[in-house]
């Protein structure tokens, strides 16, 4: 599987109901390589019917679904697999339930050393930030641009960034090193998701990376 491109992440605040698979149709239409449900609601019935439209919509397009945090959600809905915070199920007790051909990614902060030892408990991919401020986590820890170099030239997985990133500073985070971009409000908190999708994906076009 080639996990380069746009990481779309859901959002409660920014996409209700009523608007949830309709943005997510957009970006999918318009090539996000990555869609993550991520849901902090506490009614289970309803994230149980989001996360089975989203699975069958992904399916559609031939996109990877991935549920934040919830493994057992991932299993009832048929998800591609799961993306693991610091604070989460662990990388192996996921990988029991889910099976070597699901998906998981793992959180990892400003840690080359959590990454690392991520990689070697089998984690398809890492993620780093916040590089940027963020309107979704403001308090979280921020990383710095070179993170992404020394990552790139130390792991072999994916390396996914987020945290504040959009269209104006996206290229940076790619020419240091990222494979992905995660976005949140910079793309579904956007009027046209697909006009934002389109600018996101135009980052990957040419740009230079830093070598392993």
């Amino acid at each position: 599987m080639n996990l380069t491109g746009i990481y779309a992440i859901t959002d409660d605040t920014l996409l209700p109901s009523a608007q949830l698979l309709r943005a997510c149709e957009s970006a999918l239409t318009e090539g996000i390589a990555l869609l993550q449900y991520r849901s902090k609601s506490g009614d289970a019935a309803e994230r149980l019917e989001h996360a089975q439209a989203l699975s069958a919509l992904c399916a559609r397009f031939d996109t990877p679904l991935l549920i934040n945090d919830d493994v057992e959600l991932c299993l009832a809905t048929g998800a591609s697999g799961v993306h693991l915070g610091r604070e989460d199920a662990s990388l192996a007790s996921a990988r029991e339930r889910l099976g070597d051909k699901a998906l998981i990614g793992v959180t990892c902060h400003a840690s080359i050393e959590y990454a690392r030892k991520a990689e070697q408990q089998g984690a398809d991919y890492v993620a780093f930030g916040r590089f940027f401020p963020s309107l979704t986590k403001p308090q979280a820890a921020q990383a710095q641009l070179n993170l992404l170099v020394e990552a790139r030239a130390q792991l072999t997985v994916p390396i996914v960034a987020i945290g504040g990133i959009n269209a104006q500073n996206g290229a940076s985070v790619i020419e240091a090193g990222a494979d992905m971009l995660a976005v949140i409000h910079s793309l579904f908190g956007q009027q046209d998701v697909a006009q934002q999708t389109r600018a996101l994906n135009a980052l990957f076009s040419g740009q230079p990376r830093s070598s392993k």
